[in-house]
């Protein structure tokens, strides 16, 4: 074997800023423009938000200031102790240095590595830290993580705290800003767990008095709600659920030290079977588990010493310890629920009644459903091994492969716009479903319409979510049609299915919309490819001497050389979610049910006629 390619020259020592920028997915998952609320932007920001809060959780400061302007520049300012003035640098310069390794300074906090603080140091083209503490202040600047100006120790009016302030470098996310939607939902995370504390974003208040109470109040509309909010809590450990009336299927928000824990973990396995041990005992029956979770909605936040998780991205608790000498968390969270909830029960035997007539009803529904699905298994099973519909990629998302959160899946109409994103495709990560024409409405329908219905049925089992979300196969669905009239209904329908049927897959952030160019403007020397009429006036200004301006109708006239270029690393997604206080089943109702006079005044109020775009 040659080794004349591998030589002393070939190895290379680099500095910790210097690692974080070259391999920054390691430390912030994937890097994005901010267009997705997973983004790495949006956890530099939590990085720094999770610090003030350990003050807070620690009994020092009860108000975080926090300020955004020109969708890049961060600042954050908290009222806690202050950084000690003589390691100021080092805390920001010094890899695995900090106050959390010291576990009586912070106790139960999240940020437990030393890393998180040094990341928005290294990817960020300015970042400022100064801190107050005791009349005295110091700074430090520095500039993709190298240290470019310290201050001297100073005497100050202002009160103690911790002030940062950082631009996430442009060389590492390309063209980014901040979407305030996202943001407001990470800020009011904070204020849901932390009782007592006060965030300002951009002079927005943000406070919350009940807890997780709050937190599903603000997630779903009273009028959902098939019984009252049960809230139940005590030291290190809160629980908040009821029944959804539309939702089918389950969906948990779960904390950890104050960290929204996306993939859930140990804590929420545990959470599921307390839940399901206490109902059977309390109703001295053993109902199938799936009917008594069906349709429940809750939040569980927990807090542990040391938490261990299994990224750097904290999205899911790998720990089985409440604390180096404490009891498991499953039994922890098991023996919380079976005391609370049967107490709760045993006190509240109208909505003990309530839930029981709930876990009845769900288990109707999947006994006829399962006739259904028995009498469409072997043609399912049959499709699926021959489905002409999807051409599937290598790498899953129910899989442990690292890079399962790229796993995605096109849902297209027709053969042409099918064919041209399978033809430049990344097929160890994305797949595509093609519908055959519009499907149907499946407004007001029961759920054994997936099943009867082929296309719904074929969708269903390629998404792997026929047993409920969690063997989900793909991170991301992404919904593909034309941006004309049909499209635009066709979208509709698909979006109609996935909220009538599987709404947790949108309350998780699964669902997107693709964008794709409008407009190709070139010349003879470049090309520009613009999504809206200012980018394409901005390409015709910058080539100058009239290019060629051609209008996308659909797809399908996308040629796949091209395509590659939009279901790449610049792909343009926008996510499809559902505001505080959604009434999904009236929004559902308004855009999918029968012709209203509501919707017929709104579509005469809001109808726009535009010129039609010469052909070229």
């Amino acid at each position: 074997m040659s080794t004349l390619n591998y030589t002393e020259a070939n190895i290379r020592s680099l500095s910790w800023q210097e690692h974080l920028r070259l391999r920054p997915g390691m430390y912030i998952g994937k890097l994005g423009d901010g267009s997705l609320p997973d983004d790495g932007i949006y956890l530099l920001l939590k990085e720094v938000i999770d610090n003030s809060v350990d003050e807070f959780v620690m009994g020092y400061g009860k108000k975080i200031e926090i300020k955004i302007s020109d969708s890049q520049h961060v600042s954050i300012r908290d009222f806690g102790r202050g950084i000690p003035l003589g390691k100021l640098v080092d805390c920001i310069f010094k890899i695995n240095t900090g106050g959390k390794y010291d576990t009586q300074a912070f106790q139960k906090a999240v940020g437990l590595n030393g890393v998180g603080i040094k990341a928005v140091n290294a990817l960020s083209a300015y970042c400022k830290v100064q801190s107050f503490r005791d009349g005295l202040t110091k700074s430090a600047t520095f500039s993709a993580g190298l240290l470019l100006e310290e201050s001297e120790i100073r005497s100050t009016q202002e009160p103690n705290g911790t002030h940062v302030v950082f631009q996430p470098d442009n060389a590492i996310f390309k063209q980014f800003s901040f979407v305030p939607q996202f943001i407001e939902e990470q800020i009011a995370h904070y204020s849901f767990l932390n009782t007592g504390l006060i965030l300002y974003l951009n002079g927005k208040k943000y406070q919350a008095r009940n807890g997780l109470l709050d937190l599903l109040q603000a997630k779903t509309a009273a009028e959902n709600y098939l019984y009252p909010i049960i809230h139940l809590k005590k030291q290190d450990i809160e629980l908040a659920f009821t029944h959804h009336h539309t939702v089918a299927n389950e969906v948990y928000y779960t904390f950890v030290n104050g960290q929204f824990t996306a993939q859930g973990g140990a804590h929420l396995n545990a959470l599921k079977e307390a839940i399901v041990q206490t109902v059977r005992t309390f109703y001295k029956k053993e109902f199938e588990g799936a009917d008594i979770r069906g349709g429940l909605i809750a939040a569980l936040a927990i807090k542990v010493q040391e938490p261990i998780f299994e990224s750097q991205t904290k999205t899911k608790l790998g720990s089985q310890q409440m604390g180096p000498e404490g009891p498991t968390i499953r039994s922890f969270i098991i023996a919380f629920i079976k005391n609370a909830l049967d107490d709760f029960l045993h006190k509240n035997p109208p909505i003990a009644e309530i839930l029981q007539k709930r876990i009845l009803q769900s288990e109707r529904e999947r006994k006829a459903i399962a006739g259904i699905k028995k009498l469409v298994h072997e043609k399912t099973k049959k499709a699926n091994l021959h489905n002409k519909k999807l051409r599937d990629c290598h790498i899953h998302f129910n899989s442990s492969h690292p890079n399962r959160l790229d796993s995605t899946i096109f849902i297209t109409e027709g053969n042409s716009a099918s064919g041209s994103i399978t033809k430049s495709r990344n097929v160890a990560t994305q797949a595509v479903f093609s519908l055959r024409g519009k499907p149907l409405n499946c407004f007001g329908q029961s759920k054994k319409l997936v099943y009867e219905n082929e296309e719904f049925n074929l969708l269903q089992h390629a998404l792997n979510i026929a047993n409920g979300p969690d063997g989900l196969r793909y991170n991301r669905i992404i919904v593909a049609t034309d941006a004309d009239v049909d499209g635009m209904h066709i979208r509709l329908l698909i979006l109609t299915y996935f909220l009538q049927f599987f709404p947790e897959l949108v309350y998780s952030g699964h669902l997107y919309i693709l964008e794709t160019p409008l407009f190709r403007v070139r010349n003879k020397k470049n090309t520009h490819y613009c999504y809206n009429e200012q980018e394409k006036e901005v390409a015709i200004q910058s080539l100058g001497a009239q290019p060629e301006i051609t209008r996308f109708k659909g797809l399908g006239e996308i040629s796949p050389d091209e395509f590659a270029h939009f279901i790449g690393a610049a792909i343009r997604l926008i996510p499809v979610t559902l505001a505080p206080h959604s009434a999904l089943k009236n929004i559902l109702a308004f855009y999918m049910g029968k012709n209203t006079p509501e919707r017929r005044d709104f579509i005469i109020n809001n109808l726009r006629i535009e010129e039609s775009l010469p052909e070229t």
